[in-house]
């Protein structure tokens, strides 16, 4: 029941969206009321605490400021262009799963792994192109790709190799990549554009590659680099590759990077001449491009039975994301309402003036980091922060003001405890979730380092 909920909510959402003349002024904020009335039993304690804490002081705001009933109803209802993203984007992975582009990739290993550093820079690699499509399914699907070459070589940890290499990767592209709802969350609050964003977005993912890449090498050289164990390893490996489709592997690769370009062009496109919300525009291409996709790939009715499971189980999953999405936009409203927002601009126009712009911008990033450790979805935490960030008044080019937030935001769901990523890879490799964030630690302190300074750059140049 709870699923069609979710659907109707949000297929209204979209409709309202594209056809902005048609208006249900009061039918989605009392669906999202109902929403979260009917989650709250059933989210994770934790997300139970959080959520009803937004509510609470949402509550509290609109109350001091003598807000009428009308206003406590409508104030529901931000976040679902957010919702509406993560509902779909896992259709995108459909095609790369009944491709079978797993066989090709681990095809790929057996022909070109020769050590540790090139086995870390290919899953690392993999990770980040996957990532630009398939979001947190990425992961498990990276993980169990690269996994039988972890048989051939003598590592110390592998857990701790490939979460690293894997998270990683899958972090870098997330502060360009068009399907990732806090890009969407980034764009929509400072008024750039994507593609006007991209030449100062996209040098910077691939120098965090670069630096996750040459800590790799470093600490390859440092151990000796593990060799292979063994040949009879090394052939029991082909051999379960050659049973896989016997399709070449640099061909599979070049699929999935040509079908990212086609889509990336397609929003860049579709962006410039339509008008629509960022978020809402990457939604509505998602499916017709992976429906495409897969008829290139003759496999129209397995795209088919994939979308129906989707709905069927992921749809039903998504209680949790719901609840405090809802809930962190109730707060959103009660703070714009109340005038919060303004009075919290000021305070931190005022604190720029006391440290400088300089030292500011180098602040911003390591916020959605800090919050990270609160429990706070690095999403919610944009959406907090820039609610309360106004580049006009506080006299920073949006530009630089949308790369400061997004890295800092990377970096919380390198190390954020509590979010998916950690989360899910810790599930995968049966560690503990604050493990895996020290793992990271290093990385992320480096890379936010890297951050500071590429700031500092652009504040010269823009």
């Amino acid at each position: 029941m709870i699923k069609y909920l979710f659907l109707i909510t949000l297929s209204l959402y979209v409709f309202t969206e594209v056809f902005p003349n048609f208006q249900l002024p009061y039918v989605l904020p009392v669906l999202c009321l109902i929403i979260v009335l009917s989650t709250i039993l059933y989210v994770k304690t934790f997300v139970k605490i959080l959520g009803s804490f937004f509510l609470l002081i949402g509550v509290l705001l609109l109350y001091t400021s003598g807000a009428s009933l009308e206003s406590y109803l409508l104030s529901f209802g931000p976040m679902l262009n957010l919702l509406t993203l993560f509902s779909i984007i896992p259709i995108l992975a459909i095609p790369i799963q009944i491709g079978n582009y797993s066989s090709g990739i681990q095809e790929l290993v057996n022909r070109k792994v020769k050590n540790t550093g090139h086995l870390y820079m290919l899953t690392s690699g993999i990770s980040y192109f996957l990532s630009i499509f398939m979001n947190l399914a990425t992961l498990p699907m990276t993980y169990h790709s690269m996994k039988p070459a972890l048989q051939v070589f003598s590592l110390k940890n592998a857990g701790r190799f490939m979460s690293r290499a894997i998270t990683r990767g899958f972090a870098m592209p997330l502060i360009w990549a068009p399907v990732t709802p806090i890009l969407g969350i980034v764009i929509e609050m400072t008024g750039v554009s994507w593609s006007g964003m991209l030449p100062y977005l996209l040098p910077l993912s691939i120098a965090g590659l670069l630096l996750d890449w040459l800590l790799a090498k470093k600490a390859a050289s440092n151990s000796g680099s593990a060799k292979l164990k063994s040949f009879q390893s090394t052939n029991e490996i082909a051999a379960t590759a050659e049973e896989s489709e016997k399709i070449k592997s640099p061909k599979r690769i070049i699929q999935i990077l040509i079908a990212i370009f086609i889509f990336n062009i397609c929003i860049a496109i579709v962006d410039r001449i339509f008008h629509f919300n960022f978020i809402i525009l990457v939604a509505l291409l998602v499916m017709p491009f992976a429906f495409c996709w897969s008829l290139m790939l003759k496999k129209g009715k397995e795209f088919l039975a994939g979308l129906k499971h989707h709905v069927n189980s992921y749809m039903y999953k998504m209680s949790d994301q719901f609840f405090i999405f809802l809930s962190a936009g109730f707060f959103i409203s009660a703070m714009q309402f109340s005038g919060v927002d303004h009075r919290l601009n000021e305070i931190f126009v005022k604190f720029q003036g006391i440290i400088g712009i300089e030292l500011f911008l180098l602040v911003i990033p390591v916020i959605p980091l800090i919050l990270a450790f609160t429990g706070l979805h690095p999403a919610v935490a944009l959406a907090l922060l820039a609610e309360t960030l106004d580049p006009a008044h506080l006299g920073i080019s949006p530009q630089i003001l949308t790369v400061s937030m997004l890295s800092g935001a990377v970096s919380a769901f390198l190390m954020g405890p509590y979010n998916a990523t950690i989360g899910l890879m810790s599930g995968i490799i049966n560690e503990n979730p604050f493990k895996i964030s020290n793992w990271n630690a290093v990385f992320t302190i480096l890379y936010l380092l890297l951050v500071m300074g590429y700031l500092m750059i652009l504040n010269i140049f823009i």
